[in-house]
């Protein structure tokens, strides 16, 4: 196993990164992830090809703050003007970092990074922010990652670094009807699922959803990722570029509810039936099931095929000081929330060393930490009682163990509330709600 530095040694150019992005998936949502029905042949495969990690996290709970994360290396609460409706500002970016290294760069699909989505944006050679494909029998993410594909052909000959942003399975999940056949046979079993998940098959239920036709369209959903990931990753075969291309599948935080009882919002849906997994939460929330996703990376070569890794614990925060690292990108930013994991990526076995924290762009909203197998959850402003995980013996969340562990709350209230002390007193958006 290469490490990132003699790879470059070698051969004189960087790696490829292809990151492939799926909208509110669940962290059980793939076969390799443990669902009982999902048909995902290409992840699976993806996977036995490279690393799945099981501790790998996302810096936010909805769809903004989660790529605000990853793109600017910094907790998405440090914004005071929320990027959704600003953009970053003067923040650097990792795709402005990759530019400048000799990276083509390009970004398809869905955008959620700000007002300004022209080519240039943040260093961004080529944007194009397209919806759901116009053939919806291809599946709804399929035009994106031609496009995708298309820029890949163009950039074959130098390092290029490219966002596939797809817009499955966010809300609504309607699925076509030939994506949906392939699950005609499917019965939900309940006992199939998690205790977390009988949520929301009730709900389903409730608001007089199937949970049959339901199931088999979320898997549907699910599938036409798969089969869009599956052409994209035999365009790299096919132009000869698997070997140096790393490649990064994930999603931007756990699955949405099936009722949002939230007042203006939308209501509804009895297709959402999205899986965390054993994991309480989901979109919206700063549980596991809501901050813990699915992240498989391949590189060949580098990163050990077959591999699962259930004990590192990283996160996308950590996504601009590693792929610089492997990029040979030496000047980054002052200011940086992550650190460099690309080691572990690449096999090594080590505790992170800087605690991952969590908090809504929103004065007195509740904020959470990860630090070691702790979890910790504080009231909002300060009214009710802290909430504490040990997440290796209770990754579900459900055995609050503050009251046996003060000097844990404690200790890591503390380190929780100097965190918050250092986030903007005043938050500022356009007045329109762009939080999913």
């Amino acid at each position: 196993m290469m490490s990132s530095t003699a790879c470059l040694a070698e051969t004189g150019r960087p790696p490829n990164i292809v990151f492939l992005f799926a909208d509110d998936l669940g962290y059980g949502d793939l076969g390799c992830y443990g669902h009982p029905y999902a048909k995902t042949p290409a992840l699976d495969k993806l996977a036995s090809e490279g690393t799945r990690f099981t501790q790998f996290y996302v810096t936010g709970v909805t769809c903004n703050p989660s790529r605000t994360g990853l793109m600017t290396g910094l907790f998405p609460a440090r914004f005071s003007r929320y990027a959704a409706d600003f953009g970053f500002g003067d923040r650097t970016t990792i795709t402005e970092l990759l530019k400048k290294r000799g990276y083509q760069t390009g970004h398809f699909g869905k955008w959620h990074l700000g007002p300004d989505d022209a080519d240039g944006t943040y260093g961004i050679d080529t944007v194009q922010t397209i919806g759901k494909s116009r053939d919806p029998a291809s599946g709804r993410d399929s035009d994106l990652y031609s496009a995708a594909m298309d820029f890949i052909r163009e950039n074959k000959d130098q390092p290029f670094y490219v966002n596939v942003w797809g817009h499955a399975t966010h809300f609504p999940v309607n699925t076509a009807d030939n994506l949906v056949a392939e699950f005609k046979n499917v019965k939900v079993d309940r006992a199939d699922f998690s205790p977390t998940m009988q949520h929301k098959f009730d709900e389903c239920v409730q608001i007089g959803g199937d949970l049959d036709a339901s199931m088999q369209q979320y898997l549907g959903d699910v599938s036409q990722i798969d089969r869009n990931v599956d052409r994209l990753l035999k365009t790299l075969d096919e132009l000869g570029l698997r070997e140096n291309t790393i490649v990064v599948f994930s999603s931007d935080h756990g699955p949405a509810p099936v009722i949002l009882g939230k007042k203006g919002a939308r209501k509804y849906s009895n297709n959402m039936l999205g899986y965390a997994g054993e994991f309480r939460g989901g979109k919206h929330t700063q549980f596991e099931g809501g901050t813990r996703v699915p992240f498989i990376i391949r590189w060949p070569g580098h990163v050990q095929a077959g591999r699962v890794d259930s004990t590192s614990v990283c996160s996308f925060i950590d996504w601009m000081p590693s792929l610089c690292a492997i990029a040979g990108v030496e000047d980054l930013p002052v200011q940086l929330d992550g650190e460099n994991v690309a080691d572990i990526w690449l096999g090594a076995e080590r505790e992170r060393t800087k605690p991952l924290f969590w908090k809504a762009s929103a004065t007195g909203s509740t904020p959470a930490l990860r630090e070691g197998d702790w979890k910790l959850h504080l009231p909002r402003k300060q009214r009710g009682e802290p909430e504490l995980y040990d997440l290796s013996v209770d990754p579900s969340e459900s055995n609050n163990v503050a009251g046996q562990h003060p000097d844990v709350v404690a200790r890591l209230s503390k380190t929780l509330q100097r965190w918050v002390a250092e986030l903007p007193k005043e938050y500022e958006k356009s007045g329109a709600d762009n939080k999913d």
